[in-house]
């Protein structure tokens, strides 16, 4: 008997694309942006991110959607909760906000599953670990690696309908 939790993947062609207006950088360099997390850590304290794993199927073969911001970063979508959002309320907000059409009226109607993990930020640095390091009291940031991914879920079955 399996313990694996399923998730019910749809093939690509349920879904359309598009491109949104590019959002200029805050930061031209890591460096910078590090920096810049230092500076709203002190000023906020600690700060909660989500991201979403999407999966599609196309040809049989399950498909991971990332977005591309400018020619350099690859990541999940998704970003920081305000303060007292819930994680599955705040990441709703951030998917509709990243992937919806800017014209568009409709709120889509996201389904949210079980969390596939949580990462953790030590320092302000680039580095983030799939655990609370037992020396650090107060992690500045965590969300999903995307190289962890397979890992993180290979505890669900996938459902290719």
């Amino acid at each position: 008997m399996s313990s694996h939790l399923v998730v019910k993947v749809h093939p690509l062609s349920c879904y359309s694309f598009g491109k949104k207006e590019a959002k200029v950088d805050k930061d031209i360099f890591l460096s910078d942006r590090l920096d810049r997390m230092r500076a709203n850590f002190m000023r906020d304290g600690l700060r909660t991110y989500v991201e979403g794993i999407l999966l599609v199927y196309e040809y049989g073969h399950p498909h991971l959607l990332l977005l591309q911001k400018g020619n350099k970063i690859i990541r999940l979508p998704g970003g920081r909760l305000r303060p007292g959002e819930n994680e599955i309320e705040g990441l709703k907000r951030k998917l509709t906000s990243k992937l919806s059409s800017s014209s568009s009226s409709v709120q889509p109607i996201w389904q949210i599953g079980e969390c596939a993990g949580v990462w953790w930020r030590p320092n302000f640095e680039t580095l983030m670990y799939p655990y609370c390091p037992p020396h650090i009291n107060k992690p500045k940031k965590y969300g999903p690696e995307i190289s962890s991914i397979p890992q993180q879920l290979s505890r669900f079955s996938l459902d290719l309908e």
